[in-house]
């Protein structure tokens, strides 16, 4: 039986749940008639593909997080839990570095500096973020191998043997420790550089506009606000949900600060999808020609 704050949580959580799927299939939808219309899709369209569908994936390994504290939490076997949290890894990986890539790609397309090794980057954009995208594979096939050895530590716990259980928790607390670090801060120390990069930028285009007595409103200057309001709030809502993690992380046992820091978290996969949809004009036309049919 449910109690008033577990009631409270799934009327939340199932929200922004609908909300999330429906905002997130619209565009990998927009995106996909647009791909079969014009038989190619852009470099920006593909990223926010992919980070629509991460962004699914994570909603539901929300919604399984939910499920196994709210109504199996004393059924719930270690194989399960520990496939719930691969599944939401997963999901959690791929789109915290599809965002982190997004931010590149418009720093890279939208600023303008004279440094060469940023004009050499910006001339293979498309290269240096599939590298870095591979790259990262590393940390995560990494973090998947700690959860299974955490695994084998939570078994061990079940079947008494101190020794081994010992040994194999201290391993998998300092490897999650710097995993975490190398999945969450660091890209979320990526996009941060790149904001303030795209505010220099803007900064230095504002200024050689006036000083050439130009009006402070060109397409260089709009684009520019529009890349920043993308990244600063995919920023915000990245580091409002990392922090969320973190707290989520450290009460698995206190089953009400758990499901708040899921509520709370859960803003961030829904929130910034409809950002990216408001900042894209065919995504914005196409939602706008939607609801125009709805209404009718």
């Amino acid at each position: 039986m449910m109690n008033l704050l577990e009631w409270i949580v799934t009327i939340i959580i199932m929200t922004e749940f609908l909300l999330g799927n429906c905002v997130n299939i619209f565009i990998i939808l927009v995106n996909a008639m647009d791909c079969i219309k014009r038989r190619k899709v852009s470099s920006a369209d593909r990223i926010i593909t992919a980070l629509a569908v991460s962004r699914t994936g994570i909603l539901w390994a929300m919604l399984m997080n939910w499920h196994s504290t709210v109504f199996t939490a004393d059924i719930y076997s270690v194989q399960k839990r520990v496939w719930c949290r691969i599944i939401w890894e997963v999901n959690n990986h791929f789109s915290n570095w599809f965002g982190t890539i997004l931010s590149m790609f418009y720093l890279f397309k939208i600023a303008n500096f004279s440094n060469p090794l940023f004009l050499h980057l910006k001339r293979k954009t498309e290269k240096v973020l599939l590298k870095i995208f591979l790259g990262t594979f590393l940390f995560l096939v990494s973090y998947v191998g700690v959860i299974n050895i955490n695994k084998i530590a939570w078994v061990s716990d079940y079947e008494g043997n101190a020794t081994l259980k010992k040994k194999l928790k201290d391993i998998t607390n300092l490897a999650n420790l710097h995993l975490f670090g190398m999945i969450n801060i660091i890209p979320l120390c990526i996009s941060l550089t790149c904001v303030l990069l795209l505010i220099y930028s803007l900064g230095k285009h504002l200024r050689n506009m006036k000083y050439h007595g130009k009006g402070c409103q060109d397409t260089s200057t709009t684009v520019h606000i529009k890349a920043l309001k993308t990244v600063v709030s995919f920023l915000l809502l990245y580091a409002t949900y990392s922090f969320c993690v973190v707290i989520a992380g450290w009460s698995l046992h206190n089953a009400p600060v758990f499901l708040f820091s899921i509520t709370i978290g859960a803003i961030y996969p829904t929130g910034h999808s409809f950002i990216l949809i408001w900042g894209n004009q065919k995504l914005k036309q196409a939602l706008q020609l939607f609801l125009k049919q709805v209404r009718c």
